[in-house]
């Protein structure tokens, strides 16, 4: 991605999403492919980094209030801290990178660039727990993971480096930790539904695709307007099977040592491209009020005679919605006209644009233009303040409803396997089929079309078990819901 910043997006959203995709990313100033030489790696630019802040504010917020304190811990984990719980080492060791070298000199021993942080956290809790006075143990990192993905790049869906924060816990007994694994799996619902404005499927994984060494893996899916899933933030119960290899123990009551029971989950950088790729338009980027850097952008429009009068009118107005904590910018630059101004912000995902010009300083009125649809009316001047935030809530609900709609057109049901693929085919989206739970009757839909089990529901009532009836791929005994779907 070069530095052009020429305004408009000539790709379809419609009928060549990854283009244009990274067009916006591009041209609304989000990121910049990583050094030559380095495919994978991505730069991420001052507007992208803010939404980040934005969505690990709300998140920490949501830690905290739940009892969860921040730690840090070393990239690099010794290769025999990384081989103590083999399902890690299985798991991850296609993608590990290796630190050899220091300078001149080799190594002792390699170190891994983590992939997850597990294998040099879970040693540290080992040491932190002792008695049962000292469960529930909860702490989080914000951070980078290395993951060495041969894979395309696409900025924040896909890169061999991504930004993410990762919790760890500790607890009594294999109830405490199954609550904790849903109560982070609601704060993960929550970002998307309450902060992003895009809802959400939520189940768990297939037991062949949960994390390694997990007794269950949930999970958040967001469906993507071209008919693609992102799993959006994950949550794992990991029963003790890492507390076992890393001797993570308590001493109970009754003076008897026990094994702790442990979670780990994780949200990364990949809910900025589900924001982007959901939200926006072939005008640029779309952005909630929520996270937008700036939530407003005022644009006067004057000529020579009445610059003063609009300009002073327009300063107020900016000023009041400051000093109430709206993210406002007044954009006064003479150099460019009111049209390349309009393209820019809209290209930007500015949510909210107030155009001022003399019959709105005559009227003492604002017009308000919403960027999702570009609805335009008139407010009072009087308590903009207050009024902001009505528009702000009626912005968020449009985005809101449209990524509803889309989800829910999108999910179809399934009982054979010619249906399974000719759904996906045409459609995309989510098709709902009973399942054996048999990886090989997956592996069939992924090789002709591949799309995968992206989740399967997480209780008896959602699961909707088909008694009696048979899987779609195979016709033995289905046993649960699988939900397919092609993926990020």
């Amino acid at each position: 991605m070069s530095d052009d910043q020429e305004l408009g997006i000539t790709e379809s959203k419609e009928y060549n999403t990854g283009e244009w995709y990274a067009e916006v990313v591009q041209k609304a100033g989000l990121a910049n492919y990583g050094p030559e030489g380095m495919s994978g790696f991505i730069v991420t630019r001052p507007r992208a980094y803010a939404l980040w802040e934005r969505i690990q504010s709300y998140l920490d917020g949501l830690f905290k209030e739940t009892g969860v304190q921040n730690a840090y811990f070393p990239m690099f984990i010794p290769e025999s801290y990384l081989e103590r719980e083999k399902d890690i080492v299985e798991g991850f060791d296609p993608e590990v990178a290796w630190v050899t070298h220091a300078g001149h000199e080799e190594l002792e021993e390699r170190l891994a660039v983590r992939p997850t942080s597990e294998s040099i956290i879970a040693p540290y809790m080992a040491q932190w727990v002792r008695s049962h006075r000292d469960l529930p143990l909860r702490v989080n990192q914000w951070g980078s993971v290395v993951r060495w993905e041969a894979t395309e790049t696409k900025p924040f869906f896909r890169t061999k480096e991504f930004l993410w924060q990762e919790g760890h816990t500790a607890h009594a007994t294999h109830e405490d930790a199954w609550e904790e694994t849903l109560t982070r799996l609601d704060q993960y619902q929550s970002v998307f539904e309450d902060l992003l404005a895009i809802p959400v499927l939520r189940g768990a994984k297939p037991d062949h695709d949960k994390f390694p060494g997990a007794d269950t893996t949930t999970t958040v899916e967001a469906l993507m307007p071209d008919g693609k899933s992102v799993q959006s933030g994950t949550s794992h119960h990991l029963g003790t099977s890492f507390a076992e290899a890393f001797d993570i123990r308590y001493t109970d009551e009754s003076e008897e040592s026990q094994v702790a029971h442990t979670t780990s989950w994780g949200l990364s950088w990949r809910s900025l491209g589900a924001l982007i790729m959901t939200h926006s338009d072939d005008q640029g980027l779309v952005l909630p009020p929520t996270v937008a850097p700036e939530q407003v952008v005022v644009v006067p429009i004057w000529q020579s005679d009445t610059k003063d009068e609009v300009l002073g009118y327009a300063e107020e107005i900016t000023d009041e919605l400051a000093e109430a904590g709206v993210r406002v910018e007044l954009d006064d630059r003479d150099e460019r006209n009111p049209g390349f101004k309009f393209n820019e912000w809209e290209l930007k995902g500015v949510p909210v644009r107030f155009e001022i010009g003399p019959n709105e300083v005559d009227d003492d009125v604002i017009t308000v233009v919403h960027r999702p649809d570009g609805e335009s009316h008139e407010v009072d001047r009087e308590n903009i303040a207050e009024t902001i935030r009505d528009e702000f809530d009626e912005v968020y609900a449009k985005l809101y409803a449209s990524a509803e709609e889309n989800l829910e057109e999108n999910v179809r049901e399934a009982d054979s396997r010619a249906d399974i693929l000719g759904t996906i085919g045409q459609h995309g989206g989510y098709v709902k089929a009973p399942w054996c739970g048999d990886e090989d009757c997956e592996a069939e839909i992924k090789e002709q079309i591949a799309a995968e089990i992206v989740m399967v529901p997480l209780d008896d009532e959602d699961a909707e078990i088909h008694d009696g009836e048979a899987c779609a791929i195979c016709d033995g005994d289905a046993v649960e819901t699988a939900y397919f779907a092609k993926t990020y």
